[in-house]
């Protein structure tokens, strides 16, 4: 190959390089779809457990935990949830505080008197939202969290990404926790989250 045509083929494989890096960057960050103001994931007016209408002003000034999953989970949302809550009993007896939410992949099913019986079973001081697909779909994308349908017919489950995500009280992104992750990682987040 002729020096100049290496040259010239260099050059276009970094063209495209650089191109697909922008296009992920961009792709990234309108999943996360950050709200104007800095924080993190996106606002959104939804329905509690209560069939009232909850909106994401409602948290402004409190840490939280945030998890996207559904009632008729099998295992890692009831796990999950009931780690959060009973995490969130200790540190509150130790003067520290975050709020949980639970936000509903499966409006279908999920309803809000169906939320408030699951979540009371856990812990009533969990905020469980549902709401129209659509509206469900644009908090979950803007917050990057994925799922979908699996199966057909009542007992169809959700595949959903398990991440719980940790908001201080300015309302930016203070980090995750991943299903299953290690426990003393777990305490060392939800305290700094807290404030103890």
């Amino acid at each position: 190959m002729k020096p100049k045509t290496m040259i010239r083929a260099s050059l276009w494989a970094m063209v495209l390089l650089i191109a697909g890096a922008l296009t992920f960057l961009y792709v990234d960050m309108s999943n996360r779809g950050a709200a104007a103001d800095g924080a993190y994931g996106t606002p959104f007016t939804l329905v509690d457990q209560n069939g009232k209408t909850f909106s994401s002003k409602e948290l402004a000034g409190k840490p939280y935990a945030l998890f996207f999953g559904y009632t008729h989970c099998p295992d890692v949302c009831p796990t999950t949830l009931f780690e959060l809550a009973s995490r969130r009993q200790k540190i509150e007896t130790r003067g520290g505080e975050f709020g949980i939410v639970f936000i509903s992949i499966d409006p279908e099913r999920d309803t809000p008197a169906i939320l408030k019986d699951y979540v009371n079973a856990v812990d009533p001081h969990i905020i469980a939202l549902t709401g129209k697909s659509a509206d469900i779909a644009k908090v979950a994308k803007g917050w990057g969290a994925y799922y979908r349908k699996q199966g057909t017919g009542e007992d169809y489950l959700m595949d959903h990404t398990a991440t719980t995500f940790l908001i201080d009280a300015k309302g930016d992104l203070a980090g995750t926790l991943a299903y299953g992750e290690d426990p003393k990682a777990v305490t060392g987040k939800l305290d700094k989250l807290a404030g103890v």
